[in-house]
């Protein structure tokens, strides 16, 4: 499995509430609409919290800024990945996404990158 990773920044122009509804409530169920012919097995958001817990722990390793949020998609391959802008409706897709990722977030601050995940710790059965 391989997995897109991708830590968000939003645009300076949104509160991080109105990002984040955006991100939930106009991205999610677009990304749902193109998953099938991108090739994505998976797709979660994982939305920063702001509160004192949050703060202490970054600010107890001298940390940055936080990111708004982490998109993690799941692919079943890198061919999977590869092939997705040659399949029927497959760029037009891609190009949808990153058309509506400008909406809301700061792509010049908002790294991305391609992962393979090592688990050490799961729940067990």
């Amino acid at each position: 499995m391989i997995k897109l990773v991708f830590p968000l920044r939003r645009r300076s122009d949104m509160t991080r509430e109105e990002f984040q509804t955006y991100w939930r409530e106009t991205h999610a169920p677009l990304v749902t609409k193109h998953a099938e012919v991108l090739g994505i097995e998976r797709y979660v958001q994982v939305h920063t919290r702001d509160d004192a817990v949050s703060q202490s722990i970054r600010a107890a390793r001298g940390g940055p800024e936080p990111f708004d949020g982490v998109a993690e998609i799941w692919f079943a391959s890198l061919d999977v990945i590869a092939e997705a802008g040659q399949r029927p409706g497959g760029a037009e897709a891609a190009r949808a996404l990153v058309e509506d990722e400008r909406n809301f977030i700061d792509l010049e601050r908002s790294p991305v990158w391609l992962a393979e995940e090592f688990e050490f710790v799961a729940p067990t059965g």
